[in-house]
């Protein structure tokens, strides 16, 4: 296989179908087999969390849109591919669907667990050295700038105002996010006693990744990996690496910075959600990324909230993208 262009910057999505019925009896089976919730963590296994509103189509559009000198484009899916997904010659630098099954053991599928299937994206066939990695919710909203996400000063992280709790370890009752820090925070204390850990949650964001880097930390932390790679549901006991401990560590080994920037996190399901997507679409464009998280949770399909959802995105990216029939 040639070798990825040294210049070139991938795009990798996670994606899935909540509402195919197929997938849903696999999810079923797991649930029975498992006994998921027993360890289940905040809201690791609800409704919101699988359910598709669109999101990946208007993503791509916001890609084509601010990023039109992007590397080839790989979608993980669990044996889905959407329906309107165009793929094949002419696409420029084109589109992959990857099973799960090729990309990963199968003692280990189903999974459900996002945390699970990140550990492996930095195995993708043909993958280039540099790239970014995208959840399906967080879009770009203003040009990209690959000098400014990969600079000589180390990729671009970000993180957010508020203060970590300080627990000794995971909690059952707190987020991933926050359980993933506090893992960070263990493992890199002691792999180095002068680390010195920033008391704040990193940002929901874009993610510029190295494949080089992510060979080395799956060396020097194999345990982490293997722990994560054992999960089938999101397990609070068991946090994702790849949001904290990935940042943080490219930060302590100098290969990463944290920057400032434009963005806006938005929840569907929250009190003022009207207020939220209104500023959103009055600052579209002015936004480094922005992220539209789906926490109305297990509302019917039809919920005014979800339908708001798919309404903003095609207020802002009417557009169609190369990607789509």
């Amino acid at each position: 296989m040639t070798p990825p262009d040294a210049d070139r910057i991938d795009v990798v999505y996670l994606w899935v179908d909540g509402a195919d019925p197929h997938w849903q009896a696999k999810r079923r089976a797991a649930q029975d087999r498992t006994g998921a919730n027993a360890g289940a963590a905040r809201y690791g296994d609800v409704s919101g969390r699988y359910r598709d509103n669109g999101e990946l189509r208007y993503n791509l559009r916001a890609l084509q849109r601010f990023f039109p000198d992007h590397g080839h484009v790989h979608i993980v899916t669990d044996g889905q591919c959407p329906a309107w997904l165009r793929t094949g010659p002419g696409l420029g630098p084109g589109v992959s669907v990857v099973d799960h099954r090729t990309l990963m053991p199968a003692a280990a599928l189903p999974v459900f667990d996002s945390g699970h299937i990140e550990t492996y994206l930095h195995h993708l066939p043909g993958l280039s050295e540099r790239f970014v990695y995208f959840n399906d919710d967080v879009f770009l909203g203003a040009p990209f700038d690959a000098t400014w996400w990969f600079s000589e000063a180390g990729l671009a992280v970000f993180k957010e105002a508020a203060l970590l709790p300080d627990y000794p370890g995971p909690q059952p009752h707190e987020s991933a996010l926050v359980n993933a820090s506090l893992l960070s925070r263990a493992w890199l204390s002691a792999s180095d006693p002068q680390y010195r850990h920033v008391p704040r949650i990193f940002a929901h964001s874009p993610r510029p990744m190295l494949v080089s880097a992510m060979r080395q930390l799956e060396l020097e932390a194999p345990e982490l990996f293997h722990a994560v790679r054992g999960t089938v549901f999101r397990s609070w006991a068991v946090p994702p690496l790849i949001p904290d401990l990935v940042p943080r560590w490219m930060v302590h080994l100098g290969r990463a910075i944290v920057r400032e920037c434009a963005w806006a996190y938005l929840s569907s399901g929250a009190a003022d959600a009207a207020e939220q997507f209104g500023e959103l679409c009055a600052s579209f464009g002015k936004l480094d990324f922005f992220c539209i998280n789906d926490t109305s949770d297990n509302a019917a399909p039809d919920a005014h909230q979800l339908r708001r959802i798919a309404e903003t995105l095609e207020q802002l990216l009417p557009y169609p993208s190369q990607f789509e029939h």
